[in-house]
């Protein structure tokens, strides 16, 4: 369907009184410069914005001005044009059926654009709606997946090697490692699908008959499969030599890093490789150099913990820990501590396995195990390169606990991670890891306990009915005050993958020891411990941020639920804080 317009779109506009006749004559001169459409003039000229001129249009040629943003899209139509002429002429299939498709278009006054879509269409019927040049781009980044791509590209490898056994290929592979360019053409289709869909770790697992390639998008992982499972052994090949691993040994597990450009993003790529049943798999962990490091105010702390956490950095010594399990954020919060530390006047020494971002002025470790080069090593060497601030990326055993904390008790700031589930517990597991009472209780001045959560999408949020199971976990934690609370879920757009979720936030809780506490931990007291903590007033549960996140609608109260290990353990302190008033 042509929709046309029955007169000059500046003729229009000024007859409607939109625009004036000078207004109109100086964007026919700016046109006449830049050669751009008069509608894109008018805009970049501040003459008129882009929804007041695309709500116009769509009035005069009677079609629909639709909010992609509020718009459910099926990925199997989008497909339907392919993405060279879906961005040449900014138009995206949004609805349809067998018989005729709605497509948007950011101008649908381009006659010859319309003539060129009904034919790519055809038979089908096309209908013309009208959405924002943001909102398409928007959607070409996140519908327009690299996934049948991959298939098509592995189908080549596939009839490539067909007629190789798997010791042939892997020598073909081996042998050829400059010239397989279809290897090197899928594996630059996988990467710049995960970089699409924010991906932070790739996952290449073969099985009996298909090939998994699995993307970690915002703590859960997304699945695509290949029944060209052949090409497993080209595909990590080709990766072991990209990261100078040695393509011979299938039988024990590597590690190793390399760094690659994808769509302007700079990533370093940290690989891991292991033995299975079918092959070997292959773990490789994204980490964006170009997206730059983390302010404090960026990783979702509260404006008062941060203020805290400022506090505690500018200490000249004592030990802080940030704790949580694998995957939670601590590295980030320890890089954008030292981030915020890192001046011109202060030694900073980081001790890692591995080092995940490169920090200029910052001397940084790289622990090695198979020459001995270890935390406990490389701590103790480190002590005497006369520095102020240490990192070191975890305590693991009784040695590297006692020398940091022997270098937090000696004039020096030592941060450091530890794995467990909440602030208060830290304490002690550094006692059971057989350090000294007398020497934590001394050395030691905050810890910071985090988790992340999924954000609530912008694009497509709306107000949550709660679930019986929901209600009653609410009643139980914080009594019938929570259940007059609103809370908010996304339904799923092409902004996030139809999750419903877009983005992490982190989840903190901070302990910072004063006298009762120490005392208690100079005793090595744990029931004595739990009660000071209490009676600080100062300690905030990660339950209870959680929930303050699932109030204010940036998570889902699934989420909070999902970071609660146990609501009895937590039931007795949210309905104290509901009758303090604290809980509203």
């Amino acid at each position: 369907m042509k929709a046309k317009l029955k007169q000059r779109l500046g003729d229009l506009l000024v007859s409607e009184g939109i625009i004036s006749e000078a207004q109109l004559m100086e964007a026919l001169a700016a046109q006449k410069q830049s050669g751009r459409k008069l509608g894109r003039t008018l805009i970049d000229l501040h003459l008129i914005s882009e929804e007041q001129l695309l709500s116009f249009l769509a009035q005069q040629m009677n079609i629909e001005f639709l909010d992609l943003s509020a718009h459910r899209i099926k990925p199997e139509l989008v497909q339907l044009l392919p993405e060279v002429h879906a961005r040449r002429y900014r138009a995206l299939v949004v609805a349809g059926d067998d018989n005729e498709l709605t497509v948007a278009m950011s101008d649908p006054a381009d006659l010859a654009a319309i003539d060129t879509l009904e034919t790519l269409l055809a038979p089908r019927h096309v209908n013309l709606a009208v959405a924002t040049e943001g909102q398409l781009l928007d959607a070409f980044d996140n519908l327009y997946r690299h996934t049948d791509k991959i298939a098509s590209i592995a189908g080549e490898l596939h009839e490539e090697y067909s007629a190789q056994s798997d010791f042939s290929l892997d020598a073909l592979v081996a042998e050829d490692a400059d010239n397989d360019t279809t290897v090197v053409r899928l594996l630059q289709s996988i990467f710049e699908d995960a970089v699409q869909v924010r991906a932070s770790d790739i996952h290449i697992e073969p099985d009996e008959k298909l090939l998994r390639i699995r993307y970690r998008v915002d703590g859960q992982l997304m699945e695509t499969t290949l029944s060209e499972y052949r090409v497993a052994n080209a595909l990590v090949l080709r990766i072991k030599l990209m990261a100078g691993l040695d393509i011979s040994e299938k039988r024990l597990p590597q590690d190793g890093r390399f760094h690659m450009s994808v769509k302007n993003h700079e990533i370093d790529v940290r690989l891991s490789t292991m033995p299975v049943q079918f092959g070997e798999s292959v773990v490789m962990r994204l980490l964006d150099q170009s997206a730059g490091l983390l302010r404090l105010e960026e990783t979702g702390m509260p404006a008062d913990l941060i203020s805290r956490v400022r506090n505690q950095i500018k200490r000249p010594h004592g030990m802080i820990l940030v704790t949580g399990p694998t995957g939670s954020g601590k590295t980030t919060s320890l890089y954008a501590m030292l981030n915020e530390l890192n001046q011109a006047e202060s030694k900073i020494i980081t001790v890692e396995d591995p080092v995940e971002y490169r920090l200029p002025r910052i001397s940084q470790v790289q622990v090695n195990h198979k020459i001995g080069l270890d935390f406990s090593s490389v701590l103790r060497t480190t002590l005497r390169q006369d520095p102020d601030i240490i990192m070191v990326g975890e305590m693991r055993d009784q040695e590297t606990v006692e020398i940091g904390l022997r270098g937090a008790l000696t004039g020096h700031l030592v941060l450091s991670t530890l794995h467990t589930n909440d602030a208060i517990s830290s304490t002690l597991r550094l006692i059971d890891m057989g350090a000294a009472p007398y020497l934590v209780a001394s050395a030691l001045r905050a810890i910071i306990a985090q988790r992340l959560v999924r954000r609530v999408c912008p694009h497509c949020a709306q107000p949550h009915e709660l679930s019986p199971g929901e209600k009653a976990w609410l009643s139980h934690v914080g009594g019938e005050a929570l259940l007059s609370e609103s809370f908010k879920r996304g339904r799923g757009c092409q902004h996030c993958n139809q999750s419903g979720y877009r983005g992490r936030i982190g989840v903190y809780e901070m302990l910072e020891l004063d006298e009762p506490m120490v005392e208690a931990l100079r005793r090595a007291n744990p029931d004595a411990f739990a009660q000071a903590v209490r009676q600080s007033g100062q300690f905030r549960p990660l339950a209870l941020a959680a929930l303050d996140y699932a109030r204010q609608g940036i998570t889902t109260l699934e989420e909070a639920m999902r970071l609660v290990e146990d609501a009895s353990d937590l039931g007795g302190a949210l309905a104290q804080r509901v009758t303090d008033g604290e809980v509203r």
